[in-house]
């Protein structure tokens, strides 16, 4: 019986468009998650189907060395910044506190996953939030343009949505929060209404989970 409440109880089983979800982007060292090391979070909570006023969150974590020149160049995160950053460890602690236990959404979530995930091992924390993926999502509610939009770009661009700051964490969480809202109106009226139905339509019922 107590597998049963606990479902009952699940967040996920209440309406999407009035759930808090937590809209995120990392910044990296590198392309690979495994290898490369996490430099900055931005978050942008969405509650009740509009983004929250203040509701923003950013940090930059300390680096004992930073980044490539080249690396700088495209997230401009600077090597004084990445020197005075946050502790990693407080830094992570932050974010943890700031998502609760909202399902963290990304586009290619998989890499931000991966970073935070091999971050929070090396601080000795867990995140145990559900993830949804708008690469997957996006193209299952609009596979008629899925055949032109592959990247995050291609979807803000084809709702007319713009990025004046581009790779940095937080101007890329907030206009991924937007395509987020598009794309919950869009569910709604395909009939997915729960969270988990949300979270099940990327990926024909798939979803990631932490851990």
């Amino acid at each position: 019986m107590g597998w049963f409440l606990r479902l009952i109880a699940s967040p996920l089983r209440g309406a999407a468009d009035r759930a808090r979800w937590v809209v995120v982007d990392c910044e990296s060292s590198g392309l690979d998650p495994r290898a490369d090391r996490l430099l900055a979070i931005g978050a942008v909570g969405v509650e009740g189907g509009r983004i929250a006023v203040g509701s923003g969150f950013s940090v930059v974590l300390r680096q004992q060395a930073p980044s490539d020149p080249a690396n700088i160049v495209i997230h401009e995160i600077s090597g004084d910044e990445q020197l005075s950053g946050i502790d990693c460890v407080d830094a992570l602690n932050r974010f943890a506190q700031y998502a609760g236990d909202a399902p963290l959404v990304a586009f290619h979530a998989p890499f931000d996953r991966a970073l935070l995930k091999r971050a929070c091992r090396g601080a000795r924390l867990a995140l145990r939030n559900r993830w949804l993926d708008l690469a997957a999502l996006a193209p299952a509610l609009h596979p008629e343009m899925a055949p032109r939009c592959k990247a995050l770009d291609d979807w803000l661009a084809e709702f007319g949505i713009e990025n004046p700051r581009r790779h940095d964490a937080l101007s890329d969480a907030y206009a991924t929060a937007l395509l987020f809202q598009v794309l919950l109106d869009a569910a709604r009226r395909q009939g997915a209404h729960t969270c988990a139905e949300v979270l099940g339509a990327a990926g024909g019922r798939r979803w990631l989970v932490a851990g």
